[in-house]
Protein backbone atom coordinates (compact mmCIF):
# COMPACT_ATOMS: atom_id res chain seq x y z
CA UNK A 1 0.00 0.00 0.00
CA UNK A 2 1.34 3.15 -1.06
CA UNK A 3 0.33 6.08 1.87
CA UNK A 4 0.92 9.74 1.38
CA UNK A 5 0.48 12.02 4.59
CA UNK A 6 0.25 15.69 4.09
CA UNK A 7 0.69 18.00 6.51
CA UNK A 8 1.61 21.39 7.28
CA UNK A 9 4.49 23.23 9.77
CA UNK A 10 1.93 25.77 11.45
CA UNK A 11 3.02 25.33 14.53
CA UNK A 12 4.41 21.46 15.27
CA UNK A 13 1.83 19.71 16.21
CA UNK A 14 0.25 18.99 12.60
CA UNK A 15 3.79 17.67 11.59
CA UNK A 16 4.21 15.86 14.43
CA UNK A 17 1.15 13.82 14.45
CA UNK A 18 2.41 13.28 10.78
CA UNK A 19 5.34 11.20 11.73
CA UNK A 20 3.95 9.66 14.57
CA UNK A 21 1.29 8.52 12.24
CA UNK A 22 3.74 7.07 9.80
CA UNK A 23 5.18 5.35 12.62
CA UNK A 24 2.14 3.79 13.08
CA UNK A 25 1.43 2.53 9.90
CA UNK A 26 5.39 1.17 9.28
CA UNK A 27 5.49 -0.94 12.49
CA UNK A 28 1.96 -2.41 11.63
CA UNK A 29 2.27 -2.39 7.81
CA UNK A 30 5.44 -3.56 7.29
CA UNK A 31 5.94 -3.57 3.44
CA UNK A 32 3.83 -0.30 3.24
CA UNK A 33 5.45 2.72 1.65
CA UNK A 34 4.34 5.86 4.01
CA UNK A 35 5.85 9.56 2.64
CA UNK A 36 4.62 12.68 4.88
CA UNK A 37 4.88 15.94 2.83
CA UNK A 38 4.79 19.41 3.77
CA UNK A 39 2.56 20.24 1.66
CA UNK A 40 2.76 24.46 1.58
CA UNK A 41 6.73 24.16 1.28
CA UNK A 42 6.24 21.58 -1.70
CA UNK A 43 3.75 23.81 -3.27
CA UNK A 44 5.72 27.25 -2.68
CA UNK A 45 8.87 26.13 -2.15
CA UNK A 46 10.27 29.95 -2.27
CA UNK A 47 7.43 31.44 0.35
CA UNK A 48 6.56 28.60 2.62
CA UNK A 49 9.32 30.17 5.24
CA UNK A 50 7.90 33.41 4.94
CA UNK A 51 4.23 32.14 5.59
CA UNK A 52 5.68 29.85 8.31
CA UNK A 53 7.29 32.85 10.09
CA UNK A 54 4.39 35.20 9.15
CA UNK A 55 2.13 32.37 11.32
CA UNK A 56 4.46 32.12 14.01
CA UNK A 57 4.71 35.92 14.61
CA UNK A 58 0.79 35.73 14.57
CA UNK A 59 0.54 33.64 17.31
CA UNK A 60 3.01 34.94 19.59
CA UNK A 61 2.03 38.68 18.52
CA UNK A 62 -1.15 38.87 17.16
CA UNK A 63 -3.13 36.18 18.85
CA UNK A 64 -6.07 38.64 19.13
CA UNK A 65 -6.27 38.51 15.33
CA UNK A 66 -5.46 34.70 15.04
CA UNK A 67 -8.86 34.37 17.43
CA UNK A 68 -10.79 36.69 15.54
CA UNK A 69 -10.28 35.01 13.01
CA UNK A 70 -11.15 31.50 14.44
CA UNK A 71 -14.44 32.81 16.24
CA UNK A 72 -15.35 34.16 12.41
CA UNK A 73 -14.34 30.92 10.70
CA UNK A 74 -16.37 28.74 13.41
CA UNK A 75 -19.35 30.07 12.94
CA UNK A 76 -19.30 29.10 8.85
CA UNK A 77 -20.32 26.18 7.03
CA UNK A 78 -18.41 22.78 5.97
CA UNK A 79 -16.15 22.80 2.82
CA UNK A 80 -13.98 26.05 3.30
CA UNK A 81 -12.45 27.09 0.01
CA UNK A 82 -8.88 27.50 1.13
CA UNK A 83 -6.87 30.93 0.23
CA UNK A 84 -4.57 30.56 -2.81
CA UNK A 85 -6.92 27.30 -4.01
CA UNK A 86 -6.00 27.75 -7.80
CA UNK A 87 -2.32 27.51 -7.33
CA UNK A 88 -2.41 25.01 -4.12
CA UNK A 89 -4.89 22.55 -6.41
CA UNK A 90 -2.21 22.87 -9.54
CA UNK A 91 0.21 21.66 -7.28
CA UNK A 92 -1.48 18.91 -5.35
CA UNK A 93 -2.73 16.90 -8.49
CA UNK A 94 0.61 17.13 -10.00
CA UNK A 95 1.82 15.81 -6.47
CA UNK A 96 -0.99 12.83 -6.50
CA UNK A 97 0.03 12.00 -10.35
CA UNK A 98 3.56 12.02 -9.26
CA UNK A 99 2.96 9.65 -5.95
CA UNK A 100 0.33 7.61 -7.24
CA UNK A 101 -1.06 7.22 -3.65
CA UNK A 102 -4.03 4.13 -2.02
CA UNK A 103 -4.99 6.74 0.78
CA UNK A 104 -4.15 10.05 1.60
CA UNK A 105 -4.28 11.39 4.90
CA UNK A 106 -4.41 15.00 6.42
CA UNK A 107 -3.43 15.84 9.58
CA UNK A 108 -3.61 19.99 8.80
CA UNK A 109 -7.09 21.47 7.88
CA UNK A 110 -5.90 23.14 4.69
CA UNK A 111 -4.69 19.81 3.32
CA UNK A 112 -7.60 18.27 3.87
CA UNK A 113 -9.88 21.33 2.52
CA UNK A 114 -7.63 20.82 -0.70
CA UNK A 115 -8.22 17.17 -1.40
CA UNK A 116 -11.60 16.72 -0.68
CA UNK A 117 -11.93 20.47 -3.25
CA UNK A 118 -10.13 18.27 -5.80
CA UNK A 119 -12.39 15.05 -5.28
CA UNK A 120 -15.78 17.18 -5.44
CA UNK A 121 -14.13 18.83 -8.84
CA UNK A 122 -13.98 15.18 -9.71
CA UNK A 123 -17.26 14.03 -9.16
CA UNK A 124 -17.46 10.85 -7.55
CA UNK A 125 -13.90 9.67 -6.95
CA UNK A 126 -10.62 11.95 -8.09
CA UNK A 127 -9.29 11.96 -10.98
CA UNK A 128 -6.36 12.30 -11.82
CA UNK A 129 -3.97 12.67 -15.11
CA UNK A 130 -1.62 10.01 -14.72
CA UNK A 131 0.88 8.58 -17.64
CA UNK A 132 -2.48 6.17 -18.52
CA UNK A 133 -5.04 8.09 -18.12
CA UNK A 134 -6.40 6.00 -15.37
CA UNK A 135 -9.06 7.47 -13.19
CA UNK A 136 -8.08 7.11 -9.19
CA UNK A 137 -10.89 6.85 -6.54
CA UNK A 138 -8.50 8.30 -3.68
CA UNK A 139 -9.65 7.56 0.23
CA UNK A 140 -9.06 10.88 2.13
CA UNK A 141 -8.55 10.26 6.11
CA UNK A 142 -8.49 13.44 7.84
CA UNK A 143 -6.73 13.39 11.31
CA UNK A 144 -7.93 16.55 13.55
CA UNK A 145 -4.89 17.81 15.92
CA UNK A 146 -6.63 19.76 18.29
CA UNK A 147 -9.88 18.77 20.76
CA UNK A 148 -12.09 21.14 18.33
CA UNK A 149 -14.83 20.49 16.14
CA UNK A 150 -14.37 23.80 13.87
CA UNK A 151 -15.59 23.39 10.33
CA UNK A 152 -12.15 24.12 8.61
CA UNK A 153 -11.70 20.24 9.91
CA UNK A 154 -15.19 19.04 8.20
CA UNK A 155 -15.18 18.15 4.53
CA UNK A 156 -17.67 17.00 2.34
CA UNK A 157 -15.67 14.51 0.25
CA UNK A 158 -13.90 13.21 3.67
CA UNK A 159 -13.97 9.21 4.18
CA UNK A 160 -12.82 9.00 7.43
CA UNK A 161 -12.16 10.79 10.64
CA UNK A 162 -9.59 10.16 13.28
CA UNK A 163 -10.37 12.47 16.22
CA UNK A 164 -9.47 12.95 20.00
CA UNK A 165 -12.27 11.85 21.82
CA UNK A 166 -15.53 10.89 21.89
CA UNK A 167 -17.48 14.65 22.50
CA UNK A 168 -16.12 15.28 19.21
CA UNK A 169 -17.15 12.34 17.98
CA UNK A 170 -20.90 12.98 19.05
CA UNK A 171 -19.98 17.27 18.03
CA UNK A 172 -18.70 16.10 14.69
CA UNK A 173 -22.14 14.30 14.24
CA UNK A 174 -24.30 17.37 15.10
CA UNK A 175 -22.59 19.13 12.63
CA UNK A 176 -23.87 16.26 10.20
CA UNK A 177 -21.02 14.10 9.71
CA UNK A 178 -22.20 10.51 9.75
CA UNK A 179 -20.38 8.98 13.01
CA UNK A 180 -20.18 5.69 11.39
CA UNK A 181 -16.67 7.75 9.83
CA UNK A 182 -15.26 9.13 12.99
CA UNK A 183 -13.13 6.91 14.50
CA UNK A 184 -12.30 8.03 18.51
CA UNK A 185 -8.25 7.65 18.44
CA UNK A 186 -6.69 10.40 20.43
CA UNK A 187 -4.49 12.01 18.81
CA UNK A 188 -1.38 10.28 17.53
CA UNK A 189 1.88 10.37 19.56
CA UNK A 190 5.01 8.25 18.94
CA UNK A 191 4.69 4.76 19.87
CA UNK A 192 7.44 5.44 22.54
CA UNK A 193 5.14 8.32 24.87
CA UNK A 194 2.26 4.77 24.24
CA UNK A 195 4.96 2.17 25.74
CA UNK A 196 6.84 4.60 28.36
CA UNK A 197 8.12 2.61 31.65
CA UNK A 198 7.86 5.01 34.81
CA UNK A 199 10.28 5.71 36.33
CA UNK A 200 11.14 6.88 39.57
CA UNK A 201 15.03 8.08 40.12
CA UNK A 202 15.82 9.91 43.47
CA UNK A 203 13.80 11.16 46.41
CA UNK A 204 12.91 13.97 44.74
CA UNK A 205 10.42 15.10 42.78
CA UNK A 206 10.31 15.95 39.26
CA UNK A 207 9.25 19.03 37.36
CA UNK A 208 9.08 19.22 33.92
CA UNK A 209 8.31 22.87 32.06
CA UNK A 210 7.92 22.21 28.10
CA UNK A 211 7.98 25.54 26.02
CA UNK A 212 7.35 23.75 22.70
CA UNK A 213 9.18 23.91 19.82
CA UNK A 214 9.33 27.94 19.78
CA UNK A 215 10.49 27.86 23.28
CA UNK A 216 7.29 29.78 24.70
CA UNK A 217 8.33 30.09 28.55
CA UNK A 218 7.65 32.86 31.12
CA UNK A 219 10.10 35.86 30.85
CA UNK A 220 10.35 36.88 34.33
CA UNK A 221 13.55 36.05 35.85
CA UNK A 222 11.15 35.78 39.44
CA UNK A 223 9.55 32.68 38.24
CA UNK A 224 12.34 30.68 38.20
CA UNK A 225 14.01 31.82 41.22
CA UNK A 226 10.40 30.50 42.69
CA UNK A 227 10.89 27.22 41.06
CA UNK A 228 14.59 26.89 42.59
CA UNK A 229 13.12 27.23 45.93
CA UNK A 230 10.42 24.48 45.86
CA UNK A 231 11.49 21.72 48.38
CA UNK A 232 12.89 18.80 47.20
CA UNK A 233 12.12 19.50 43.87
CA UNK A 234 14.50 19.22 40.54
CA UNK A 235 13.29 20.94 37.49
CA UNK A 236 13.86 20.27 34.15
CA UNK A 237 12.92 23.44 31.39
CA UNK A 238 13.25 22.45 27.63
CA UNK A 239 13.23 25.31 26.21
CA UNK A 240 12.93 23.98 22.51
CA UNK A 241 14.76 26.47 19.36
CA UNK A 242 14.64 29.48 21.44
CA UNK A 243 18.56 29.96 21.72
CA UNK A 244 18.34 33.11 23.71
CA UNK A 245 15.97 31.52 26.49
CA UNK A 246 18.37 28.87 26.92
CA UNK A 247 21.55 30.90 27.24
CA UNK A 248 20.14 33.37 29.42
CA UNK A 249 18.65 30.35 32.26
CA UNK A 250 21.28 28.13 31.15
CA UNK A 251 23.25 27.01 34.86
CA UNK A 252 21.61 29.83 37.10
CA UNK A 253 20.18 27.61 39.83
CA UNK A 254 20.90 25.11 41.55
CA UNK A 255 18.01 22.70 41.56
CA UNK A 256 16.94 23.52 37.43
CA UNK A 257 18.40 22.22 34.62
CA UNK A 258 18.03 23.56 30.86
CA UNK A 259 17.66 21.63 27.78
CA UNK A 260 17.38 23.40 24.43
CA UNK A 261 15.72 21.16 21.60
CA UNK A 262 15.30 17.77 22.50
CA UNK A 263 14.45 14.87 20.34
CA UNK A 264 13.53 12.15 23.18
CA UNK A 265 10.79 13.94 25.00
CA UNK A 266 9.91 11.06 26.19
CA UNK A 267 12.91 10.23 28.71
CA UNK A 268 11.99 13.34 30.15
CA UNK A 269 8.43 12.64 30.67
CA UNK A 270 8.92 9.13 32.47
CA UNK A 271 10.77 10.81 35.23
CA UNK A 272 8.05 13.70 35.83
CA UNK A 273 5.78 13.85 38.04
CA UNK A 274 4.22 16.88 36.74
CA UNK A 275 4.60 19.01 33.34
CA UNK A 276 3.78 22.38 32.71
CA UNK A 277 3.65 23.63 29.33
CA UNK A 278 1.09 25.43 27.12
CA UNK A 279 -2.04 23.32 26.59
CA UNK A 280 -1.27 21.96 22.82
CA UNK A 281 -3.19 18.95 21.79
CA UNK A 282 -0.06 17.11 21.13
CA UNK A 283 1.27 17.90 24.66
CA UNK A 284 -1.95 16.96 26.06
CA UNK A 285 -2.09 13.22 24.26
CA UNK A 286 1.68 12.83 25.05
CA UNK A 287 0.85 13.04 28.51
CA UNK A 288 -1.96 11.27 28.85
CA UNK A 289 -0.29 8.24 27.45
CA UNK A 290 2.44 8.79 29.94
CA UNK A 291 0.46 9.10 32.61
CA UNK A 292 1.61 12.17 33.30
CA UNK A 293 -0.63 15.18 34.73
CA UNK A 294 -0.57 18.48 33.07
CA UNK A 295 -0.57 22.09 34.40
CA UNK A 296 -1.16 24.81 31.60
CA UNK A 297 -0.57 28.57 31.57
CA UNK A 298 -3.25 30.39 30.58
CA UNK A 299 -4.65 29.80 26.87
CA UNK A 300 -4.01 32.48 24.31
CA UNK A 301 -5.03 30.94 21.99
CA UNK A 302 -8.62 29.84 20.75
CA UNK A 303 -8.04 26.69 19.63
CA UNK A 304 -5.47 25.85 22.50
CA UNK A 305 -8.53 27.14 25.11
CA UNK A 306 -10.47 24.69 24.01
CA UNK A 307 -7.79 21.80 24.47
CA UNK A 308 -7.38 23.73 28.53
CA UNK A 309 -11.48 23.23 28.90
CA UNK A 310 -11.47 19.51 27.64
CA UNK A 311 -8.25 18.43 29.49
CA UNK A 312 -10.13 19.95 33.07
CA UNK A 313 -13.14 18.31 32.62
CA UNK A 314 -11.37 15.09 32.40
CA UNK A 315 -10.00 15.66 35.52
CA UNK A 316 -5.86 15.06 33.75
CA UNK A 317 -4.88 18.81 34.42
CA UNK A 318 -5.32 22.47 35.69
CA UNK A 319 -4.70 25.83 33.80
CA UNK A 320 -2.97 28.02 36.26
CA UNK A 321 -4.00 31.53 37.17
CA UNK A 322 -1.18 33.56 35.79
CA UNK A 323 1.99 32.67 33.76
CA UNK A 324 3.92 33.08 36.83
CA UNK A 325 2.66 30.29 38.68
CA UNK A 326 5.28 28.74 41.01
CA UNK A 327 2.77 28.92 44.02
CA UNK A 328 0.37 26.69 41.96
CA UNK A 329 2.76 24.33 40.57
CA UNK A 330 4.22 23.66 44.71
CA UNK A 331 0.79 23.25 45.82
CA UNK A 332 0.18 20.59 43.61
CA UNK A 333 3.93 18.85 43.73
CA UNK A 334 2.95 18.23 47.29
CA UNK A 335 -0.33 16.96 46.89
CA UNK A 336 0.36 13.41 46.30
CA UNK A 337 -3.95 12.70 46.12
CA UNK A 338 -4.31 15.47 43.52
CA UNK A 339 -1.33 14.06 41.38
CA UNK A 340 -2.57 10.58 41.90
CA UNK A 341 -6.16 11.10 40.52
CA UNK A 342 -5.17 12.93 37.97
CA UNK A 343 -2.91 10.25 36.82
CA UNK A 344 -5.92 7.51 37.08
CA UNK A 345 -8.23 9.42 34.94
CA UNK A 346 -5.23 9.41 32.49
CA UNK A 347 -4.90 5.83 32.41
CA UNK A 348 -8.94 5.74 31.96
CA UNK A 349 -8.77 8.05 28.67
CA UNK A 350 -5.84 5.75 27.59
CA UNK A 351 -8.18 2.16 27.96
CA UNK A 352 -11.10 4.33 26.03
CA UNK A 353 -8.99 4.57 23.14
CA UNK A 354 -9.88 2.30 20.45
CA UNK A 355 -7.10 -0.29 20.30
CA UNK A 356 -6.16 -1.31 16.39
CA UNK A 357 -8.50 1.49 14.88
CA UNK A 358 -5.85 2.80 12.86
CA UNK A 359 -5.13 -0.93 11.19
CA UNK A 360 -8.81 -1.72 11.03
CA UNK A 361 -9.80 2.19 9.33
CA UNK A 362 -6.74 1.82 6.95
CA UNK A 363 -8.17 -2.37 5.73
CA UNK A 364 -11.48 -0.70 5.07
CA UNK A 365 -10.74 2.36 3.39
CA UNK A 366 -8.14 0.09 1.33
CA UNK A 367 -11.92 -1.87 0.32
CA UNK A 368 -10.39 -4.82 2.17
CA UNK A 369 -13.45 -5.69 3.72
CA UNK A 370 -16.22 -4.07 7.05
CA UNK A 371 -17.45 -1.58 7.91
CA UNK A 372 -15.89 1.44 9.95
CA UNK A 373 -18.05 0.83 13.47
Amino acid sequence: MNILILTGKFGMGHWSAAQSLRQQLLGSRPGASVEVVDFPAYALPNLSGVLYKCFNLLVTHGRHIFNMYYRITGKGHPDVHPPFEGVFMERLTQLLSRQRPDVVIATHPLCAQLVSRLKEKAGEGMSVNTEDGALLDLPLITCVTDVSTHPEWINRNTDCYLVPSGEIRRSMAERGVDPRLVCVTGIPVRDEFRHLPRHSEGKKRELLIMGGGLGLLPKDTAFYEALDRIPNTHTTIITGRNRRLYKRLCGRWENIQVEGYVGRVWDYMAKADLIVSKPGGITLFEAIFARVPVLTWPATLQNERNNARWMVEKGIGWVASSENCAGEIQEILLDKGCLSSAAYHMECLRRQLQAGTLNRMMDVVAGEGGILV
